[in-house]
């Protein structure tokens, strides 16, 4: 069965694991054959139903503990607490940080059956893994744009305009995230939403400043969606997910119109990467192949309501609607690692956040 570990006592777990054996032989990782996995990903992201067939299919218990953030995860795999781990679910920027930091182990592609189903178009955008050396897809998303209907029942720009649109201001939001909220003005600009042209930059927070922020009540990445449903909030920039959680199954069709405008904007990949101590490498590769079955990668797309754009082929295996098409983020782009260059996306952030 699944267990989720809390921090203490996972890292007692592993700790005694690694001390009661050994896992290096003249510098290499010594690899076990005690049926386990031990998955590092992100809070409620593998369905467990997927994870119960896997491990009476194959005979492997499964170990899942979580984190939050990208940067917990880094952070605690570069401090040494993450050596029981074998797969971790890293989103496209750190992907590639832990690529060139050689934290990677590369895929068995001999294993990799189910290759051929990952969508063509997220490996053109993967530029830092299009070939999926060290990275399989798990999921592309975006952020987009959610307006209540009942308050505003039409007459409204369908882009990233709609945040000068008066007749929103006092009820509009939009993320506390700088490459988001950057990243949106650059698009609705004809921009690519990872430039580093100070021009540009300079155009991308002027429109912020002076035709998104006098809308806007807060800038808020936890709590607009509890807000949207109170009725608080017409107008928020943000996940589908945190809109469709808190508005009742039966209101969401009369409430919510949620959209990504057709300019794009920024798109995060989140992937499957076998890390390169893992001492269960056979098992982490059974386990990327498995989870892009169709019909088992329906089971998450389902679980989510998620549109299917990595794994076009589960598509026939879904059973829930799902909250917007897949064809939506045809024209969003992934934030990639900017490295010193977001010292120019911080700058403008603490301009545009904290600024009267």
């Amino acid at each position: 069965m699944i267990r989720h570990m809390n921090f203490a006592f996972g890292m007692l777990a592993l700790s005694a694991l690694v001390s009661l054996s050994s896992c290096s032989k003249g510098g290499e990782v010594v690899q076990k054959d005690d049926k386990k996995l031990n998955i590092y990903t992100w809070t409620y992201y593998t369905p467990e139903d997927a994870v119960k067939q896997f491990e009476q299919e194959f005979g492997i218990d499964v170990t899942i503990d979580e984190y939050a953030s990208n940067e917990e995860m880094y952070a605690k795999l570069r401090a040494g607490g993450g050596k029981g781990y074998d797969i971790v679910v890293p989103s496209q920027d750190y992907s590639s940080i832990m690529i060139k930091q050689g934290m990677l182990r590369e895929i068995d592609q001999s294993k990799f059956t189910n290759k051929g189903n990952i969508n063509p178009k997220v490996l053109e955008k993967a530029t830092y893994d299009p070939d999926m050396k060290y990275c399989v897809p798990y999921y592309f998303g975006a952020a987009g744009i959610s307006v209540n209907k009942t308050k505003v029942p039409g007459g409204y720009a369908r882009d990233w305009s709609i945040f000068a649109d008066k007749q929103f201001a006092g009820h509009a939001t939009m993320m506390d995230d700088m490459r988001e909220v950057i990243g949106d003005a650059l698009a609705s600009l004809g921009y690519d939403v990872n430039t580093l042209d100070e021009g540009q930059l300079e155009e991308a927070k002027k429109l912020i400043s002076d035709k998104w922020k006098p809308n806007l009540v807060k800038f808020d990445a936890e709590s607009f969606g509890k807000s949207f449903a109170s009725g608080d909030f017409w107008l928020c920039q943000g996940y589908a997910e945190v809109i469709y959680g808190e508005v009742s199954e039966d209101k969401q069709e009369d409430m919510i119109d949620f959209f990504i405008p057709a300019q794009g904007g920024p798109a995060y990949l989140d992937s499957l990467c076998i890390l390169k101590d893992s001492q269960h490498y056979a098992a982490a590769n059974e386990f990327i192949n498995f989870i892009h079955r169709p019909e088992i990668y329906a089971m998450f797309l389902d679980y989510f309501r998620f549109p299917c754009f990595v794994n076009p082929s589960a598509e026939q295996y879904m059973k829930t609607t799902p909250m917007y098409k897949a064809e939506e983020m045809d024209n969003c782009t992934l934030k990639l690692d900017l490295g010193e260059g977001l010292d120019k996306y911080n700058n403008i952030w603490q301009d545009v956040r904290f600024a009267d």
